[in-house]
């Protein structure tokens, strides 16, 4: 029995045909997205400076990569793990509208993400960033938003089915919105990833709403830090969160695939709140956020839509490798060499 691929899979396509349908995927999408949400493209950096409170630490004890610089006097930089706080900066020092926005290639090395099908140490994403209005902080703009990120899905997948007829759609036609609090509910002999599972299995296509918030047995649905996403607040007497995960039905891998994590971000009050809650108060005293405190930064919803897992889940590949340069373990490239699959 395979591993770490289905077993009997062969993929649609051939390598060089894979190639092509990359190219027209991400220039596909990318258009579908900035028109959808008026956002333009920017370039944005490899890595930032250590220390500043830019880089973004995910869910709190992933490892950044850093340098030293030797004609700035070694200065210490981290390669970005996520563009969640340079995006609302870039934001406000090009002097963006409410309403429009930016987006832009994100590429990332995490050291301390697993290894698997659908996970890499490189991280290549379209991070984006919307202006919006301070009394917009809903559930119903957050709603409206994942409304437009998704149908900039189903048009993507479906010019990549009449261009490559080998890439049938499945999405549904509709996105389903899930607490994770009423998903706990539901399934409470599962764990949150085993949730998730059944739950886009069921819908195949939902946003799962509060990612980061502790639920009533204590465990959060998903990691998130306490300074972008808005995880905390409460938007009725049972739910809290102003973020969530945009999850398909992988039909190939018969297993659930996290394609987007985004939110509505956090303010000067939320912010406080989430650094309290964390124990991460101290984080007041860096540049980025003393100038968020500060007021310096426009209220913002934003996120990041994975290049590698959109490409993988429209070309129905069993793994990342396929669409994605990487490194693997022998295990897996034996594997594959077994079943006749090229990994990049």
């Amino acid at each position: 029995m395979p591993k770490f691929f289905p077993e009997g899979y062969v993929p649609a396509m051939e390598q060089k045909q894979t190639e092509k349908a990359i190219k027209y995927i991400k220039d596909t999408f990318e258009r579908e997205l900035s028109g959808g949400l008026k956002l333009s493209r920017v370039t944005s950096p490899l890595f930032v400076p250590r220390g500043s409170g830019i880089n973004d630490d995910l869910n709190g004890i992933e490892r950044p990569v850093r340098f030293q610089i030797g004609n700035l006097e070694n200065r210490e930089m981290e390669i970005v793990q996520s563009l969640a706080k340079w995006k609302r900066m870039a934001l406000a020092d090009l002097g963006f509208k409410r309403g429009t926005g930016l987006y832009t290639d994100m590429n990332a090395i995490r050291p301390d993400d697993d290894l698997d099908a659908i996970h890499s140490i490189y991280v290549d994403q379209w991070d984006w960033e919307l202006v919006m209005g301070k009394n917009e902080r809903s559930l119903d703009y957050l709603k409206r938003v994942v409304r437009k990120i998704y149908s900039s899905m189903k048009r993507t997948e479906f010019l990549v089915s009449e261009m490559f007829p080998g890439c049938t759609p499945t999405l549904p036609e509709h996105i389903t919105f899930i607490h994770s609090e009423d998903a706990q509910r539901e399934y409470p002999q599962l764990s949150p990833v085993q949730r998730e599972k059944e739950l886009a299995k069921k819908y195949g296509a939902i946003f799962l709403i509060g990612i980061g918030s502790p639920l009533a047995d204590g465990i959060s649905q998903g990691g998130r830090a306490p300074d972008y996403d808005d995880w905390s607040t409460k938007t009725d007497d049972e739910h809290t969160g102003l973020n969530g995960d945009i999850i398909v039905w992988d039909t190939v891998r018969g297993d659930s695939l996290e394609l987007s994590s985004m939110g509505i971000r956090v303010d000067e009050e939320t912010l406080l709140r989430q650094l309290k809650m964390k124990d991460a108060e101290d984080r007041t005293s860096l540049y980025w956020h003393k100038r968020l405190l500060g007021g310096e930064l426009p209220q913002t919803i934003g996120g990041g839509i994975g290049q590698s897992r959109l490409c993988m889940f429209l070309l129905k590949k069993a793994h990342i490798g396929e669409v994605q340069a990487s490194i693997w373990p022998e295990e897996v490239l034996n594997e594959a060499d077994s079943m006749h699959v090229f990994l990049m």
